[in-house]
């Protein structure tokens, strides 16, 4: 084919490539109705509040004399202290901006805690039906800096705009959002994107459930809604990745809903306490328990005299629901029960000893004044080598609980761990007190290895509580060949 026949050829190609993307082009939704629909309930919050100022001591003629009081020079820095403050601390006003939206036409607003948190002014400005904006005070009904939510209330001249919260269990990765807020100051900034994750945990709070979106998140954009194409609220952005592009983090409706609810009626938040320690429920320490799937949350600790103790529960009980309903790991276990009444009472359903057990508990209140914390309370001849396991064990005598902090002389010591065995790739290490071997206390070589015999190599994992440095910890051998 000759290059003149090709190049006749190259616009009907061209063509054909550009006809096959449109209908690709034409699924991206336009936001313009949403933002002009949307944007009337979204509001800008400013806030000011007392700060003290640091003290500023500069080096000059006054700290030349200062060793000598008589001087001739003392009244003059004494006037010039009572006019200009002579480096004493003095009160500076701090200002800052965030977002919010308002969830109903009599003016109660939904935002973050942290944008109003230690606030001595709070100031809420609603675009009006012409474009200006009205400027309100307003007032804290409630706040829960847990999940970091805050609900505040105006006292408005008209029936306002609200948004309607969406039904978070219908939220999918990957659907369009759109974010409206108060970006550096720039107000009623729009900004698209789509849900990137659900479930993220960024700062290791129990609490921590966000949605992660790459609709783009700044600074005074905290407290704003991110909604979905119906014009819902999904969920309340609140944090980014300073050093990320494109990862930001919102607070679900699910949880708005709830805590919101609960500020509007109580103006605070009550949350249930079992009083234990707990931990996740990793696959190794499923298959030393006998447990088929890796799920729940695993008691390390029981507190004495809390609700869990009352009840019954014991040290090495895996929760696997609560009120019949699933509970994944430890944080979600922690949300269930902070979810519930203080003073109700909640069903258990329990893991223990190859079988699943019903046990009911009388809840407490968290962060209640007479609360318990766990406490970190210490353990109970001739070293013995543990062969395969690269482990050496020794009897726990009273010199040795004594270098060790330990108040009893219980368990059994391990002295020595060969590097890259089966007992340095579970992490335990020389010093570790062997508490328990599968929840059965252990006192002796013969007793752990009889364990080690009749369950650990028939599961192919045992697991052990251990003390280290005073801390109950426990780790899972795995002993698959």
């Amino acid at each position: 084919m000759t290059i003149r026949k090709k190049l006749l050829l190259l616009p009907i190609f061209v063509l054909a490539v550009t006809l096959t993307t449109l209908p690709a082009m034409a699924d991206l939704p336009n936001f313009t109705e949403l933002a002009k629909k949307a944007g009337p309930a979204v509001v800008n919050i400013s806030t000011q509040k007392k700060v003290a100022a640091p003290q500023q001591n500069q080096p000059g003629m006054q700290e030349f004399f200062k060793d000598n009081p008589s001087t001739p020079f003392d009244d003059f820095f004494k006037q010039f202290e009572r006019y200009f403050g002579g480096g004493r601390p003095r009160a500076e006003t701090e200002r800052s901006l965030g977002s919010g939206f308002i969830l109903s036409s009599d003016g109660f607003i939904a935002t973050n805690n942290h944008v109003v948190e230690g606030a001595d002014e709070i100031k809420v400005n609603i675009l009006d039906e012409k474009g200006d904006y009205e400027s309100y005070d307003a007032k804290i009904i409630g706040t829960d800096p847990l999940t970091d939510l805050a609900l505040l209330k105006i006292k408005a001249k008209r029936e306002l705009p609200t948004l309607e919260l969406a039904e978070f269990s219908e939220v999918e990765v990957g659907q369009w959002v759109l974010a409206i807020g108060n970006p550096f100051g720039l107000d009623h900034t729009v900004t698209s994107g789509i849900v990137s994750a659900l479930g993220r945990n960024i700062s290791n709070n129990p609490y921590d459930n966000f949605l992660q979106t790459d609709a783009s998140i700044n600074p005074g954009n905290s407290g704003g809604p991110l909604l979905n194409l119906k014009g819902e609220v999904i969920a309340i952005n609140t944090a980014i990745i300073a050093r990320g592009q494109g990862i930001g983090f919102a607070i679900p409706s699910s949880t708005i809903k709830d805590i919101i609810t609960r500020l509007k009626t109580d103006k605070k938040i009550r949350r249930g306490w079992l009083g234990v320690s707990i931990t996740n429920v990793d696959p190794n320490m499923a298959k030393a328990l006998g447990l088929k799937e890796a799920e729940g949350a695993f008691i390390a600790q029981v507190v004495p005299g809390e609700p869990a103790a009352a009840a019954g529960l014991l040290e090495g009980d895996i929760i696997l629901k609560v009120n019949g309903e699933a509970v994944a790991d430890a944080a979600e276990l922690i949300r269930a029960v902070s979810a519930l009444e203080p003073g109700s009472t909640a069903k258990f359903t329990v893991y223990r000893k190859d079988k699943n057990i019903t046990v009911k508990v009388k809840l407490g209140e968290r962060g209640a004044k007479d609360q318990k914390k766990p406490s970190q309370k210490g353990p109970r001849g001739k070293d013995s080598d543990i062969k395969g396991l690269g482990l050496t064990l020794g009897p726990l005598d009273v010199k040795s609980a004594q270098a060790l902090g330990l108040k009893e002389i219980k368990g059994l010591l391990i002295t020595n761990i060969v590097e890259g065995s089966v007992a340095a790739r579970a992490e335990l290490r020389a010093g570790d007190v062997i508490l328990e071997a599968n929840l059965t206390p252990v006192n002796s070589v013969k007793e752990f290895k009889n364990i080690l015999k009749t369950q650990g190599e028939k599961r192919g994992a045992v697991l052990l509580k251990i003390v280290r440095q005073q801390q109950v910890m426990f780790r899972t051998m795995t002993l698959d060949k």
